[in-house]
């Protein structure tokens, strides 16, 4: 068969609550999340693996308190008391361990945030004691927080996220591919998106429907 043209489309994930599906691996984080405004300090670390949701919850948060999203890596050079004026959702906090005008800058955040009688949302992959923070003022306050940990996925849960990333890419595979993946694919979410992503573009090039036989196919190509 000849290679098909493929022409990349955006990809739109859909961030608000509703697209948020609860599952037990998740249930816990997604009531803290809403009930925000009960947060011990006024402040919450939500720690999970990648893709596991940290920043659609964290637009759902933003959402609900008027916050504003920064990452980590970009707080050196922000206007930090500007930030502090509303409530402030920091992904990524990790990535800035041995920064020192980074780690400095999120430490005056966090005072500024709190002063002003603000919430801060903090996000990483692991617990806040394997940050690697240097700064020790900064790292005893970022372990303070409280942590909302998203699990692994449950098959439930790994179903759903399956179909919302085919919905972000305007995919509609037929009723039996994503019971026909849940099971033989890689069990977390980073392999999900890849999966999505790989069957994307079998998809175009081919000019084929994502189906449970192109499933098949792709998940054999992903083999080691």
């Amino acid at each position: 068969m000849a290679r098909q043209l493929s022409f990349e489309l955006p990809v739109r994930p859909a961030l608000g609550r509703e697209d948020f599906f609860v599952s037990p691996a998740n249930a816990m984080a997604v009531a803290l999340i809403e009930g925000w405004h009960n947060w011990p300090g006024r402040k919450l670390a939500l720690i999970g693996p990648a893709g596991a949701g940290k920043t659609h919850l964290a637009h759902v948060w933003a959402a609900a308190s008027g916050a504003q999203i920064v990452s980590a890596t970009d707080l050196a050079g922000a206007d930090i008391p500007a930030l502090a004026a509303a409530p402030v959702a920091v992904e990524d906090v990790p990535a800035i361990a041995g920064d020192a005008a980074a780690e400095d800058a999120l430490f005056h955040l966090h005072n500024l945030v709190l002063a002003e009688g603000h919430s801060l949302l903090l996000s990483a992959d692991r617990p806040a004691h394997r940050w690697g923070l240097v700064l020790p003022d900064l790292d005893s306050r970022m372990q303070q927080a409280q942590a909302a940990t998203l699990a692994p996925p449950d098959d439930r849960l790994l179903a759903a996220v399956l179909g919302k990333l085919f919905a972000d890419r305007q995919l509609n595979p037929t009723p039996e591919t994503i019971p026909y993946l849940v099971p033989r694919m890689a069990r977390s979410f980073d392999a999900a998106r890849r999966l999505v992503a790989a069957l994307d573009d079998a998809a175009l090039a081919q000019g084929r429907p994502v189906t449970r036989r192109l499933a098949a196919e792709v998940l054999a190509q992903q083999q080691p």
